[in-house]
């Protein structure tokens, strides 16, 4: 991969302790990892994101770090992540890893310190207010798990402040020791190997939290010297960053006023997301072109990345009161699916009723659209939900590799895995699993073997311009296309449960030889492009030109 193997790449998100225990223990660990690497590989994955991997009390699913410069034992070793970084490599397989500086856990001894003496070299690295501050009942990233982002310490005898949860203190971006702390601990896992690095909550890294303003500055100068820093150490690590904010300060996070692109290299597209699900609720693809109409002018080298899961909650935030009613009343009516007033805690495969053609079709129109594409392990089976557990971990069951006790994950008691395995008939183990789909060749796991496959045919998917087909079309049927010097591609998506037909004779200039390159049943060929027909929930990916 050249050095913007990024715009190349397919992203797979897990964590190691709900992917594969190699001891028995109940806790997936990196030595289980390695063991999965030939099927990822197989599966035509070539950059693994790993959530975090340090050293943790585990209230947060290891978001609450308290060591930034180890491995948490219950992992493996520093020497076994050394070793997963060989066999990846082996494998043409980067890895980055979450980057969580927002904030430390309170049992970090940064905090530790802190918090025990105004004198403590660690006092400033923490955001501090002498008197209750009046924003202190004010944006709360987890609504109804938090009271508060201001929090009193009887030992410092001053309130600390908390964007999220009580037990996770931020750091003091203001503060030049913390930004210096922050660049070691991103050449230390770079010089270990890692490719870069997927950044949680960067709106609320670069925050000048000021005690009593909700709205406090944010530094994006120090995003601009972090990528600096990274450039250096390593030429081609990426940083991969959350940020789910307005469309029109996206482009702030990639590059200055200059018009660089000198900050982030990669942004998750919140927005298209949410579009998306709309889009596959309402059966109507108007969401998915506004969403393309509405993307801003990304500076040279910036790019997206695509999701329809990932390790959280869907986020329908950024849709009007209206659309995500509509979203919630197809995909999550229940209370129980729901997660904080915005989002759907809940797998796409239960989701979409299980439906095979709704799941093939969601995933070919995410695969086929700009920027590079997110999948969330598990997804590629159909894998389900445990709505039992709390708040997100539903969707952080453990991976469901074969029939045996505990889908193969683990040889440990069922009582001490550390998630219990999905049983659910239609999306139990015994069901759904690796093994049982690795046997049949028209299973959803060797349908996402050959639309990888088919993906790598088509760089101008991830390098080149995505634009909406603007011709009189069906309702539910969204035609876009993809276009570079490697050629170009056509992309049609039905929606809704009916087939449709379109003349498309106005692209013939741009056509070669017109053949299906993937769809999900045998079509006439395209020919003239003058009348072509898409099933009920079906799609077509269709090589209009190879160029150079």
């Amino acid at each position: 991969m050249s050095d913007r193997w990024y715009s190349k790449a397919v992203v797979y998100c897990l964590d190691i302790d709900t992917f594969a225990d190699s001891n028995g223990d109940g806790v997936g660990d990196i030595p289980g990892l390695i063991g999965r690497l030939d099927y990822l590989s197989r599966l035509g994955v070539n950059c693994i994101w790993l959530n975090p991997i340090h050293p943790t009390p585990n209230r947060d699913d290891g978001y609450d770090v308290a060591d930034f410069y180890n491995v948490d034992p219950r992992l493996g070793t520093l020497g076994d992540f050394a070793e997963l970084l060989h066999q990846a490599e082996n494998r043409g397989i980067k890895v980055i890893i979450d980057l969580v500086v927002n904030h430390t856990s309170d049992q970090h001894p940064w905090f530790q310190s802190a918090r025990s003496s105004p004198d403590s070299p660690y006092r400033d690295w923490f955001v501090w207010s002498e008197t209750e501050p009046s924003d202190r009942k004010q944006g709360m990233v987890f609504p109804g798990e938090q009271d508060e982002t201001w929090s009193y310490d009887r030992t410092a005898k001053q309130w600390f402040y908390h964007r999220f949860y009580k037990f996770q203190p931020d750091l003091n971006i203001k503060n030049p020791e913390v930004r210096e702390e922050i660049k070691k601990i991103c050449a230390f896992w770079l010089q270990l190997g890692v490719a870069g690095f997927r950044m949680d909550a960067v709106p609320f890294i670069i925050e000048e939290t000021e005690p009593g303003n909700p709205n406090s500055p944010k530094d994006f100068g120090y995003l601009t010297e972090l990528r600096q820093h990274v450039q250096w150490r390593k030429s081609d690590a990426v940083l991969l960053a959350e940020a789910n904010v307005e469309p029109a300060d996206l482009v702030t996070f990639f590059g200055d006023e200059g018009g660089s692109s000198n900050r982030i290299h990669m942004l998750f597209d919140f927005m298209l997301n949410a579009k998306m699900i709309l889009a596959l609720a309402r059966e109507d693809p108007e969401p998915i072109i506004d969403g393309l109409r509405d993307t801003p002018k990304l500076p040279a080298g910036g790019q997206w990345a695509t999701f329809l899961r990932n390790h959280d909650e869907i986020d329908l935030s950024r849709l009007t009161a209206e659309q995500r009613a509509d979203v919630f009343a197809k995909f999550g009516p229940e209370k129980e699916e729901q997660l904080y007033g915005r989002g759907i805690r809940r797998r796409l495969a239960p989701m979409l009723g299980n439906d095979r053609r709704r799941l093939e079709l969601a995933y070919a129109l995410q695969f086929s659209l700009r920027g590079t594409p997110v999948l969330r392990y598990g997804e590629e089976i159909g894998m389900g939900d445990d709505l039992a557990l709390n708040g997100r971990d539903a969707i952080r069951t453990p991976m469901q590799w074969n029939r045996l006790a505990n889908a193969g994950f683990s040889t440990a008691d069922p009582k001490d895995l550390i998630r219990p395995v999905v049983t659910d008939d239609g999306y139990g183990y015994e069901t759904v699993n690796v093994t049982h789909q690795r046997h049949d060749p028209s299973s959803l796991l060797s349908w996402f073997e050959r639309m990888i496959r088919t993906l790598r045919e088509a760089p101008e998917v991830g390098n080149g311009s995505c634009t909406h087909v603007d011709v009189p079309a069906p309702r539910t049927l969204l035609v876009h296309r993809a276009d570079d010097t490697t050629g170009t591609m056509l992309f049609l998506h039905n929606l809704g449960p009916d087939e449709v037909r379109i003349d498309l004779s106005s692209l013939e200039g741009d056509a070669e030889q017109p053949n299906d390159v993937l769809a999900d049943s045998e079509y006439p060929e395209p020919d003239k492009l003058d009348d072509l027909s898409v099933s009920g929930y079906g799609y077509r990916w269709i090589r209009l030109r190879r160029g150079i």
